[in-house]
Protein backbone atom coordinates (compact mmCIF):
# COMPACT_ATOMS: atom_id res chain seq x y z
CA UNK A 1 0.00 0.00 0.00
CA UNK A 2 1.34 3.83 -0.77
CA UNK A 3 2.49 5.85 1.88
CA UNK A 4 0.37 8.54 2.68
CA UNK A 5 1.73 12.04 1.47
CA UNK A 6 3.07 13.66 4.50
CA UNK A 7 2.29 17.17 5.72
CA UNK A 8 5.46 18.53 5.16
CA UNK A 9 5.23 17.19 2.00
CA UNK A 10 2.45 19.60 1.18
CA UNK A 11 4.14 22.05 2.64
CA UNK A 12 7.73 21.99 1.48
CA UNK A 13 7.79 24.29 -1.55
CA UNK A 14 5.93 26.93 0.52
CA UNK A 15 8.24 29.97 2.04
CA UNK A 16 6.92 31.76 4.84
CA UNK A 17 6.29 35.03 2.99
CA UNK A 18 3.46 32.74 0.95
CA UNK A 19 2.44 31.18 4.14
CA UNK A 20 2.12 35.07 5.79
CA UNK A 21 -0.23 35.89 2.06
CA UNK A 22 -2.65 32.88 2.30
CA UNK A 23 -6.02 33.22 2.80
CA UNK A 24 -7.13 33.14 6.42
CA UNK A 25 -9.04 29.76 5.31
CA UNK A 26 -6.14 28.22 3.40
CA UNK A 27 -3.88 29.43 6.50
CA UNK A 28 -6.10 26.82 8.67
CA UNK A 29 -6.36 23.72 6.66
CA UNK A 30 -2.03 24.12 6.18
CA UNK A 31 -1.60 24.47 9.92
CA UNK A 32 -4.15 21.86 10.88
CA UNK A 33 -2.18 19.46 8.73
CA UNK A 34 0.50 20.44 10.75
CA UNK A 35 -1.26 19.99 13.82
CA UNK A 36 -2.59 16.46 12.87
CA UNK A 37 0.84 15.39 12.82
CA UNK A 38 2.59 16.71 15.47
CA UNK A 39 -0.11 14.57 17.50
CA UNK A 40 0.56 11.87 15.99
CA UNK A 41 3.69 11.94 17.00
CA UNK A 42 2.97 12.23 20.48
CA UNK A 43 0.65 9.19 20.13
CA UNK A 44 3.32 7.51 18.92
CA UNK A 45 5.72 8.53 21.87
CA UNK A 46 2.93 7.59 24.42
CA UNK A 47 2.31 4.30 23.17
CA UNK A 48 6.06 3.37 23.05
CA UNK A 49 6.56 5.15 26.71
CA UNK A 50 3.53 3.07 28.14
CA UNK A 51 5.22 -0.87 26.54
CA UNK A 52 7.85 0.20 28.96
CA UNK A 53 10.48 -1.18 26.26
CA UNK A 54 12.80 1.92 24.58
CA UNK A 55 13.47 -0.76 21.94
CA UNK A 56 10.10 -1.06 20.01
CA UNK A 57 10.89 -0.22 16.62
CA UNK A 58 7.71 1.38 14.69
CA UNK A 59 7.26 0.10 11.25
CA UNK A 60 7.54 2.24 8.49
CA UNK A 61 5.78 0.29 5.32
CA UNK A 62 2.65 0.24 7.89
CA UNK A 63 -0.44 0.91 6.29
CA UNK A 64 -2.11 2.30 8.88
CA UNK A 65 0.25 4.82 10.45
CA UNK A 66 0.39 7.46 7.91
CA UNK A 67 3.70 8.51 10.58
CA UNK A 68 5.83 10.66 9.06
CA UNK A 69 9.75 11.84 10.35
CA UNK A 70 9.38 15.13 10.89
CA UNK A 71 12.33 15.86 13.29
CA UNK A 72 15.19 13.67 10.81
CA UNK A 73 13.69 15.31 7.82
CA UNK A 74 16.72 17.36 6.26
CA UNK A 75 14.96 20.71 5.16
CA UNK A 76 13.83 20.56 9.08
CA UNK A 77 17.21 20.19 11.14
CA UNK A 78 18.14 22.83 8.49
CA UNK A 79 16.44 26.00 10.28
CA UNK A 80 17.31 27.53 13.04
CA UNK A 81 14.94 29.34 15.48
CA UNK A 82 14.16 32.83 14.46
CA UNK A 83 16.34 35.47 16.51
CA UNK A 84 13.56 37.90 17.81
CA UNK A 85 16.18 40.81 17.32
CA UNK A 86 15.92 40.41 14.09
CA UNK A 87 12.21 39.32 13.55
CA UNK A 88 11.23 42.37 15.50
CA UNK A 89 12.80 45.51 15.52
CA UNK A 90 11.78 47.05 18.29
CA UNK A 91 12.70 44.27 20.12
CA UNK A 92 14.94 45.01 23.43
CA UNK A 93 16.05 42.57 26.20
CA UNK A 94 15.40 44.71 30.11
CA UNK A 95 14.60 44.41 33.74
CA UNK A 96 12.50 46.36 36.39
CA UNK A 97 14.29 46.64 39.60
CA UNK A 98 13.24 47.51 42.89
CA UNK A 99 15.39 50.49 44.46
CA UNK A 100 16.81 47.28 47.02
CA UNK A 101 18.07 45.61 43.40
CA UNK A 102 20.02 48.55 42.55
CA UNK A 103 21.58 49.21 45.93
CA UNK A 104 22.83 45.56 45.71
CA UNK A 105 24.24 46.10 42.05
CA UNK A 106 26.14 49.38 43.31
CA UNK A 107 27.60 47.94 46.39
CA UNK A 108 28.89 44.83 43.79
CA UNK A 109 30.74 47.34 42.01
CA UNK A 110 32.10 49.07 44.98
CA UNK A 111 33.50 46.01 46.36
CA UNK A 112 34.62 45.03 43.07
CA UNK A 113 36.72 47.85 42.46
CA UNK A 114 37.96 47.92 45.82
CA UNK A 115 39.07 44.33 45.45
CA UNK A 116 41.51 45.45 42.33
CA UNK A 117 42.27 48.92 43.97
CA UNK A 118 43.71 50.22 46.88
CA UNK A 119 40.59 52.85 47.55
CA UNK A 120 38.37 52.89 50.59
CA UNK A 121 34.69 52.48 49.23
CA UNK A 122 33.48 55.95 49.41
CA UNK A 123 36.34 57.08 47.33
CA UNK A 124 35.55 53.78 44.84
CA UNK A 125 32.25 55.41 45.04
CA UNK A 126 32.81 58.36 43.62
CA UNK A 127 35.45 57.19 41.13
CA UNK A 128 32.71 54.93 39.86
CA UNK A 129 30.19 57.59 39.56
CA UNK A 130 32.37 60.06 37.71
CA UNK A 131 33.22 57.40 35.39
CA UNK A 132 29.97 55.85 34.56
CA UNK A 133 30.37 52.85 36.15
CA UNK A 134 32.91 51.47 33.89
CA UNK A 135 34.77 49.43 36.38
CA UNK A 136 37.66 47.85 33.87
CA UNK A 137 38.58 51.46 32.49
CA UNK A 138 39.02 53.01 35.71
CA UNK A 139 41.49 50.26 36.72
CA UNK A 140 43.06 50.79 33.18
CA UNK A 141 43.68 54.13 33.91
CA UNK A 142 44.33 53.57 37.23
CA UNK A 143 47.44 51.32 36.43
CA UNK A 144 48.93 54.13 33.95
CA UNK A 145 49.03 57.11 36.34
CA UNK A 146 46.97 56.75 39.59
CA UNK A 147 47.94 60.31 40.76
CA UNK A 148 46.35 61.18 37.69
CA UNK A 149 43.25 59.62 37.98
CA UNK A 150 42.07 60.62 41.08
CA UNK A 151 43.33 64.09 40.52
CA UNK A 152 40.69 64.41 37.06
CA UNK A 153 38.18 62.95 39.35
CA UNK A 154 38.06 65.59 42.14
CA UNK A 155 39.49 62.79 44.65
CA UNK A 156 43.05 63.93 45.39
CA UNK A 157 44.14 67.38 45.31
CA UNK A 158 46.96 68.30 42.98
CA UNK A 159 49.02 69.70 45.81
CA UNK A 160 49.54 67.68 48.91
CA UNK A 161 48.58 69.17 51.89
CA UNK A 162 51.38 69.94 54.49
CA UNK A 163 49.07 70.53 57.73
CA UNK A 164 49.26 67.81 60.74
CA UNK A 165 46.05 67.25 61.66
CA UNK A 166 47.58 65.09 64.98
CA UNK A 167 48.99 68.55 65.92
CA UNK A 168 46.20 70.61 65.17
CA UNK A 169 43.99 68.18 67.45
CA UNK A 170 45.51 69.01 70.22
CA UNK A 171 45.58 73.02 69.77
CA UNK A 172 42.52 73.85 72.63
CA UNK A 173 41.59 77.65 70.78
CA UNK A 174 41.62 77.69 67.07
CA UNK A 175 39.72 80.55 65.01
CA UNK A 176 37.67 79.15 62.24
CA UNK A 177 38.49 80.80 58.69
CA UNK A 178 34.79 80.90 57.73
CA UNK A 179 32.88 82.13 60.81
CA UNK A 180 35.38 83.19 62.95
CA UNK A 181 34.59 80.99 66.13
CA UNK A 182 37.16 79.81 68.32
CA UNK A 183 37.03 75.99 68.81
CA UNK A 184 39.33 73.50 70.15
CA UNK A 185 41.11 71.84 67.71
CA UNK A 186 38.83 68.42 67.72
CA UNK A 187 36.06 70.62 66.56
CA UNK A 188 37.81 70.99 63.14
CA UNK A 189 37.35 68.68 59.95
CA UNK A 190 39.27 68.60 56.83
CA UNK A 191 39.20 65.84 53.62
CA UNK A 192 43.04 65.03 52.47
CA UNK A 193 43.17 68.80 50.88
CA UNK A 194 44.02 69.91 54.88
CA UNK A 195 41.27 72.74 54.42
CA UNK A 196 40.00 72.65 58.13
CA UNK A 197 36.68 74.29 58.86
CA UNK A 198 34.60 73.48 62.26
CA UNK A 199 31.74 71.02 62.52
CA UNK A 200 28.95 73.67 62.13
CA UNK A 201 30.31 75.81 58.92
CA UNK A 202 30.57 72.28 57.15
CA UNK A 203 26.61 71.19 58.88
CA UNK A 204 25.84 74.26 57.32
CA UNK A 205 27.47 74.12 54.02
CA UNK A 206 25.55 70.39 53.77
CA UNK A 207 22.33 71.79 54.63
CA UNK A 208 22.37 74.07 51.93
CA UNK A 209 23.70 71.73 49.28
CA UNK A 210 21.39 69.00 50.24
CA UNK A 211 18.30 71.56 50.12
CA UNK A 212 19.58 72.55 46.44
CA UNK A 213 19.85 68.73 45.72
CA UNK A 214 23.38 68.53 45.15
CA UNK A 215 24.89 65.77 47.04
CA UNK A 216 27.63 64.01 44.78
CA UNK A 217 28.61 66.56 43.14
CA UNK A 218 29.37 68.64 46.60
CA UNK A 219 33.01 70.44 47.08
CA UNK A 220 35.12 71.40 49.77
CA UNK A 221 34.60 74.57 51.65
CA UNK A 222 38.16 75.53 50.19
CA UNK A 223 38.64 74.06 47.14
CA UNK A 224 37.23 71.80 44.47
CA UNK A 225 37.42 68.00 45.75
CA UNK A 226 34.97 65.89 46.00
CA UNK A 227 32.89 65.31 49.80
CA UNK A 228 33.05 61.46 50.30
CA UNK A 229 29.90 60.00 51.24
CA UNK A 230 30.99 58.56 54.58
CA UNK A 231 32.55 62.26 55.45
CA UNK A 232 29.49 64.13 54.79
CA UNK A 233 27.45 61.03 57.04
CA UNK A 234 30.02 62.06 59.84
CA UNK A 235 28.94 65.82 59.87
CA UNK A 236 25.24 65.44 59.23
CA UNK A 237 23.60 64.92 62.98
CA UNK A 238 20.33 65.06 61.82
CA UNK A 239 18.40 61.89 60.77
CA UNK A 240 16.11 63.90 57.86
CA UNK A 241 18.80 65.48 56.11
CA UNK A 242 21.03 61.84 56.25
CA UNK A 243 18.09 60.18 54.48
CA UNK A 244 17.64 63.06 52.15
CA UNK A 245 21.39 63.07 51.14
CA UNK A 246 20.90 59.63 50.72
CA UNK A 247 18.02 59.35 48.60
CA UNK A 248 19.25 62.00 46.01
CA UNK A 249 23.24 60.85 45.73
CA UNK A 250 21.30 57.08 45.20
CA UNK A 251 19.21 59.11 42.20
CA UNK A 252 22.56 60.56 40.81
CA UNK A 253 23.98 57.66 40.87
CA UNK A 254 21.22 55.66 38.77
CA UNK A 255 21.32 58.70 36.41
CA UNK A 256 25.32 58.24 35.66
CA UNK A 257 24.69 54.78 35.24
CA UNK A 258 24.35 53.80 31.45
CA UNK A 259 22.23 51.03 31.97
CA UNK A 260 20.04 52.08 34.43
CA UNK A 261 16.64 53.89 33.99
CA UNK A 262 14.54 55.82 36.42
CA UNK A 263 10.40 55.06 35.00
CA UNK A 264 8.97 58.00 34.73
CA UNK A 265 5.31 56.47 36.11
CA UNK A 266 3.69 58.67 38.31
CA UNK A 267 4.90 57.84 42.12
CA UNK A 268 6.78 54.79 40.57
CA UNK A 269 10.14 53.90 42.01
CA UNK A 270 11.43 50.74 40.06
CA UNK A 271 14.31 51.17 37.83
CA UNK A 272 14.84 49.76 34.36
CA UNK A 273 18.25 47.65 33.69
CA UNK A 274 19.25 47.00 30.14
CA UNK A 275 22.23 45.76 29.01
CA UNK A 276 22.61 48.14 26.29
CA UNK A 277 21.81 51.94 25.85
CA UNK A 278 19.60 52.43 23.07
CA UNK A 279 16.35 54.64 22.20
CA UNK A 280 14.22 51.29 22.30
CA UNK A 281 10.75 51.27 24.01
CA UNK A 282 10.63 49.17 28.21
CA UNK A 283 7.14 49.37 29.61
CA UNK A 284 7.65 48.97 33.34
CA UNK A 285 5.93 46.34 34.44
CA UNK A 286 4.95 47.77 37.97
CA UNK A 287 2.75 50.69 36.10
CA UNK A 288 2.97 49.51 32.96
CA UNK A 289 4.41 53.39 31.52
CA UNK A 290 6.13 53.09 28.35
CA UNK A 291 9.33 54.94 27.50
CA UNK A 292 12.12 55.66 25.54
CA UNK A 293 15.08 54.06 27.56
CA UNK A 294 17.38 56.38 26.20
CA UNK A 295 16.07 59.62 26.68
CA UNK A 296 13.11 58.68 29.22
CA UNK A 297 10.95 60.37 27.15
CA UNK A 298 7.55 58.92 25.80
CA UNK A 299 8.74 56.51 23.18
CA UNK A 300 9.33 57.92 19.39
CA UNK A 301 10.17 55.34 16.98
CA UNK A 302 11.17 55.63 13.94
CA UNK A 303 12.49 59.33 15.41
CA UNK A 304 15.68 59.41 17.11
CA UNK A 305 16.11 61.07 20.74
CA UNK A 306 17.26 64.55 19.61
CA UNK A 307 15.19 64.85 16.33
CA UNK A 308 11.92 64.71 18.76
CA UNK A 309 13.93 66.75 21.49
CA UNK A 310 13.78 69.28 18.84
CA UNK A 311 10.40 69.16 17.19
CA UNK A 312 8.70 69.08 20.57
CA UNK A 313 10.49 72.16 21.28
CA UNK A 314 9.26 73.63 18.26
CA UNK A 315 6.21 72.41 18.69
CA UNK A 316 5.70 74.19 22.12
CA UNK A 317 7.26 77.31 20.81
CA UNK A 318 4.67 77.32 17.51
CA UNK A 319 1.53 75.66 18.65
CA UNK A 320 -0.65 78.57 19.27
CA UNK A 321 0.17 79.68 15.55
CA UNK A 322 -0.71 75.86 14.85
CA UNK A 323 -3.52 75.73 16.68
CA UNK A 324 -5.06 78.75 15.23
CA UNK A 325 -4.63 77.80 11.37
CA UNK A 326 -5.48 74.29 12.02
CA UNK A 327 -9.09 74.18 12.72
CA UNK A 328 -10.73 71.27 14.51
CA UNK A 329 -13.59 71.26 11.78
CA UNK A 330 -13.39 71.08 7.95
CA UNK A 331 -16.07 71.78 5.16
CA UNK A 332 -17.32 68.71 3.18
CA UNK A 333 -15.27 69.15 -0.40
CA UNK A 334 -19.10 68.65 -2.10
CA UNK A 335 -21.49 70.24 -0.38
CA UNK A 336 -19.34 72.58 1.70
CA UNK A 337 -21.46 71.67 5.10
CA UNK A 338 -19.21 71.89 8.00
CA UNK A 339 -18.00 68.50 9.42
CA UNK A 340 -16.31 67.84 13.08
CA UNK A 341 -14.07 64.59 13.93
CA UNK A 342 -15.38 62.61 16.19
CA UNK A 343 -13.97 59.56 15.50
CA UNK A 344 -10.00 58.15 14.57
CA UNK A 345 -10.89 56.92 11.21
CA UNK A 346 -9.98 59.49 8.57
CA UNK A 347 -11.90 57.98 6.19
CA UNK A 348 -14.66 60.19 6.48
CA UNK A 349 -18.44 59.99 5.26
CA UNK A 350 -20.52 63.49 4.96
CA UNK A 351 -23.69 62.70 7.07
CA UNK A 352 -25.19 65.27 4.63
CA UNK A 353 -24.71 64.43 1.20
CA UNK A 354 -22.71 60.69 1.89
CA UNK A 355 -19.65 61.81 0.20
CA UNK A 356 -16.79 59.86 1.09
CA UNK A 357 -13.28 61.79 1.62
CA UNK A 358 -9.80 62.08 3.09
CA UNK A 359 -9.86 64.36 6.11
CA UNK A 360 -5.96 64.87 5.52
CA UNK A 361 -6.34 66.12 2.06
CA UNK A 362 -10.16 66.07 1.31
CA UNK A 363 -9.60 64.00 -1.90
CA UNK A 364 -12.64 61.49 -2.99
CA UNK A 365 -12.00 58.27 -0.89
CA UNK A 366 -12.57 56.36 -4.01
CA UNK A 367 -9.88 57.12 -6.25
CA UNK A 368 -7.82 57.65 -2.54
CA UNK A 369 -5.82 54.16 -2.71
CA UNK A 370 -3.65 55.23 -5.39
CA UNK A 371 -3.30 58.47 -4.08
CA UNK A 372 -2.19 57.61 -0.25
CA UNK A 373 1.52 58.36 -1.56
CA UNK A 374 0.79 61.96 -2.48
CA UNK A 375 -1.51 62.70 0.69
CA UNK A 376 0.90 62.19 3.26
CA UNK A 377 3.90 63.60 0.99
CA UNK A 378 4.77 67.13 1.62
CA UNK A 379 5.71 69.10 -2.04
CA UNK A 380 8.22 71.27 -1.85
CA UNK A 381 8.49 74.51 -3.86
CA UNK A 382 11.64 74.20 -5.70
CA UNK A 383 11.91 77.37 -6.55
CA UNK A 384 12.32 78.43 -2.99
CA UNK A 385 16.00 79.17 -2.82
CA UNK A 386 15.48 82.39 -5.39
CA UNK A 387 12.73 83.71 -3.74
CA UNK A 388 12.70 86.38 -0.92
CA UNK A 389 13.26 86.16 2.99
CA UNK A 390 9.91 86.70 3.84
CA UNK A 391 8.51 83.58 0.81
CA UNK A 392 10.93 81.37 2.40
CA UNK A 393 9.79 81.64 6.18
CA UNK A 394 6.18 81.28 5.00
CA UNK A 395 7.06 78.25 2.76
CA UNK A 396 8.75 76.68 6.25
CA UNK A 397 5.96 77.58 7.95
CA UNK A 398 3.91 76.17 5.74
CA UNK A 399 6.07 73.22 5.60
CA UNK A 400 5.38 72.80 9.49
CA UNK A 401 2.13 73.41 9.24
CA UNK A 402 1.63 70.60 6.76
CA UNK A 403 3.39 67.57 9.53
CA UNK A 404 2.15 69.56 12.49
CA UNK A 405 -1.17 69.12 11.46
CA UNK A 406 -0.83 65.74 10.43
CA UNK A 407 0.87 65.10 13.96
CA UNK A 408 -1.81 66.50 15.64
CA UNK A 409 -4.60 64.85 13.59
CA UNK A 410 -2.93 61.08 14.87
CA UNK A 411 -2.80 62.10 18.12
CA UNK A 412 -6.55 63.36 18.24
CA UNK A 413 -7.32 60.02 16.51
CA UNK A 414 -5.56 58.02 18.96
CA UNK A 415 -7.47 59.79 21.81
CA UNK A 416 -10.73 58.82 20.14
CA UNK A 417 -9.83 55.41 19.38
CA UNK A 418 -9.34 55.04 23.16
CA UNK A 419 -12.83 55.82 23.25
CA UNK A 420 -14.00 53.37 20.73
CA UNK A 421 -11.42 50.76 22.64
CA UNK A 422 -13.86 51.29 25.61
CA UNK A 423 -16.64 50.77 23.87
CA UNK A 424 -15.59 47.22 22.24
CA UNK A 425 -14.74 46.14 25.93
CA UNK A 426 -18.22 47.22 27.20
CA UNK A 427 -19.93 45.87 24.32
CA UNK A 428 -18.16 42.43 24.83
CA UNK A 429 -18.94 42.47 27.92
CA UNK A 430 -22.57 42.89 27.35
CA UNK A 431 -22.61 39.89 24.65
CA UNK A 432 -20.92 37.50 27.24
CA UNK A 433 -23.72 38.44 29.84
CA UNK A 434 -26.27 37.58 27.90
CA UNK A 435 -24.13 34.27 26.93
CA UNK A 436 -23.48 35.29 23.12
CA UNK A 437 -19.88 33.78 23.39
CA UNK A 438 -17.27 33.81 26.01
CA UNK A 439 -14.51 36.45 26.60
CA UNK A 440 -12.16 34.37 24.43
CA UNK A 441 -14.18 34.13 21.43
CA UNK A 442 -14.38 37.98 21.38
CA UNK A 443 -10.68 38.40 22.56
CA UNK A 444 -9.80 39.62 18.75
CA UNK A 445 -11.48 42.66 18.51
CA UNK A 446 -9.51 43.89 21.85
CA UNK A 447 -6.44 42.69 19.97
CA UNK A 448 -7.30 44.80 16.78
CA UNK A 449 -8.14 47.75 18.70
CA UNK A 450 -4.59 47.41 20.55
CA UNK A 451 -2.78 46.73 17.05
CA UNK A 452 -4.65 49.95 16.08
CA UNK A 453 -3.18 51.51 18.64
CA UNK A 454 0.14 50.75 18.23
CA UNK A 455 -0.07 51.19 14.71
CA UNK A 456 -1.13 54.63 14.66
CA UNK A 457 1.36 55.42 17.37
CA UNK A 458 4.28 55.15 15.19
CA UNK A 459 2.19 56.69 12.45
CA UNK A 460 1.93 59.59 14.11
CA UNK A 461 5.89 59.55 15.44
CA UNK A 462 6.86 59.05 11.39
CA UNK A 463 6.17 62.80 11.00
CA UNK A 464 8.76 64.17 12.92
CA UNK A 465 11.28 62.39 10.98
CA UNK A 466 9.77 63.13 7.67
CA UNK A 467 9.78 66.92 8.77
CA UNK A 468 13.89 66.86 9.70
CA UNK A 469 14.54 64.46 6.42
CA UNK A 470 16.66 65.79 3.77
CA UNK A 471 15.57 65.42 0.26
CA UNK A 472 16.39 62.72 -1.78
CA UNK A 473 15.80 58.79 -2.28
CA UNK A 474 15.71 57.91 0.91
CA UNK A 475 13.27 60.33 1.82
CA UNK A 476 10.71 59.03 -1.06
CA UNK A 477 11.43 55.91 0.08
CA UNK A 478 10.17 56.67 3.59
CA UNK A 479 7.28 59.04 2.71
CA UNK A 480 5.99 55.19 0.32
CA UNK A 481 6.04 53.48 3.11
CA UNK A 482 4.81 56.22 5.35
CA UNK A 483 1.56 56.02 3.21
CA UNK A 484 1.17 52.67 2.64
CA UNK A 485 0.89 52.16 6.67
CA UNK A 486 -1.12 55.22 6.66
CA UNK A 487 -3.69 53.57 4.33
CA UNK A 488 -3.52 49.99 6.19
CA UNK A 489 -4.23 51.81 9.33
CA UNK A 490 -6.76 53.66 7.81
CA UNK A 491 -8.80 50.77 6.58
CA UNK A 492 -8.11 49.02 9.98
CA UNK A 493 -9.40 51.77 11.94
CA UNK A 494 -12.62 51.56 9.59
CA UNK A 495 -13.29 48.16 9.99
CA UNK A 496 -12.84 48.66 13.89
CA UNK A 497 -14.91 50.84 14.17
CA UNK A 498 -17.32 48.73 12.56
CA UNK A 499 -16.09 45.53 14.13
CA UNK A 500 -19.79 43.44 14.87
CA UNK A 501 -20.48 44.29 10.68
CA UNK A 502 -17.08 43.17 9.70
CA UNK A 503 -15.94 39.58 9.02
CA UNK A 504 -13.38 38.14 12.11
CA UNK A 505 -10.85 36.57 8.91
CA UNK A 506 -11.27 40.18 6.78
CA UNK A 507 -10.44 42.10 10.09
CA UNK A 508 -7.53 39.67 11.32
CA UNK A 509 -6.50 39.49 7.97
CA UNK A 510 -5.91 43.39 7.84
CA UNK A 511 -4.70 43.72 11.55
CA UNK A 512 -1.77 41.57 9.82
CA UNK A 513 -0.84 43.86 6.60
CA UNK A 514 -1.25 46.86 9.06
CA UNK A 515 1.44 45.14 11.16
CA UNK A 516 3.68 43.73 8.33
CA UNK A 517 3.59 47.64 6.82
CA UNK A 518 5.04 49.25 10.91
CA UNK A 519 7.74 46.41 11.22
CA UNK A 520 8.95 47.17 7.54
CA UNK A 521 9.30 50.32 7.56
CA UNK A 522 10.59 50.67 11.37
CA UNK A 523 13.10 47.84 10.30
CA UNK A 524 14.69 50.22 7.63
CA UNK A 525 14.10 53.53 9.67
CA UNK A 526 14.56 52.75 13.47
CA UNK A 527 17.36 54.63 14.67
CA UNK A 528 19.08 53.43 17.89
Amino acid sequence: MNKPAAPTEYMKNITLTEIWNLQPAILRKVMDNVIRGVALCESLFNQTMSTGNSDVEIDEESDDDGYYDYYNNCEDTEMEPADPKNADPEYFEFTCLSKEDVERLFNECVESLCASLPVKPSLAKLLLHTHNWKTSEIITNYKEDASKLLINSGIKPAKPSDIDSQALRNIKSLPCSICLLSYSGEFFRSLVCGHYFCKDCWTTHFEIQINQGITTAMECLGCNLLVPEDFVLSILNKSFLREKYQLFSFSDYVKSHPKLRFCPGTNCNFIIFAKEFQSKRVICKYCKTSFCFKCGSDYHAPTDCETIKKWLTKCADDSETANYISAHTKDCPKCSICIEKNGGCNHMQCYSCKFDFCWMCLGDWNSHGSEYYECSRYKENPNIANESVHAQAREALKKYLFYFERWENHARSLRLEEETHQKIIDRINEKVMASQGTWIDWQYLRNAAALLAKCRYTLQYTYPYAYYMESGPRKELFEYQQAQLEAEIENLSWKVERAETTDRGDLENQMDVAEKRRTTLLKDFLSL
